[in-house]
């Protein structure tokens, strides 16, 4: 065995020590097993991973050396609205009310009828979840509305709320 190769199980073995990521761990020491001359095959059942995988972290370890086996940022699906889109319906939702794009009797934004004015107006499908994160994305925050009553009569809610409900409340 080589003096390289040896000082690169020695490296090896020191991140995997020190490692605190499950993934990386996996990665170093499927290598580390191929530095010590086991088969891919072997490896595969060793780690419990698909021969693909195997595969995919040696090809990555042969090309880039250790550097190869970072775990690099997944780019997720390609955006379904282009920029000026996303801009318009953050516009629209930041402005108009559901009723006022065609939406009847409704007055407040939810995430069901954000997707279906996305439909409407693009022709681009979005799930409830899909909807959540791109608003997440334009800066948008969701939130349930609540309600109060417009003619509520403030000394009878404060009445309530020192004597009525503290009563109740320790009933339960």
């Amino acid at each position: 065995m080589t003096d390289s190769r040896q000082h690169e199980i020695q490296t090896l073995l020191a991140l995997m020590k020190t490692t605190k990521d499950k993934r990386m761990y996996e990665r170093y020491q499927a290598i580390y097993l191929y530095l010590q001359a086991y088969s891919k095959k072997e490896i595969t059942t060793m780690i419990g991973r698909s021969e693909k995988t195997i595969y995919n972290y040696v090809n990555a370890y042969e090309e880039k050396g250790l550097d190869g086996l970072t775990i690099g940022q997944s780019p997720g699906a390609p955006r379904k609205l282009t920029p000026e889109q996303e801009h318009e319906l953050a516009q629209v939702i930041a402005t108009k009310l559901p009723v006022d794009v065609g939406f009847p009797a409704k007055h407040n934004w939810t995430l069901k009828i954000i997707a279906s004015f996305i439909e409407k107006e693009w022709n681009k499908k979005y799930t409830l979840r899909g909807v959540s994160r791109l608003l997440h994305d334009l800066g948008l925050s969701y939130t349930k509305p609540t309600y109060t009553l417009a003619k509520a009569d403030r000394v009878k809610q404060k009445e309530f709320m020192e004597e009525t409900f503290p009563t109740y409340k320790k009933n339960f």
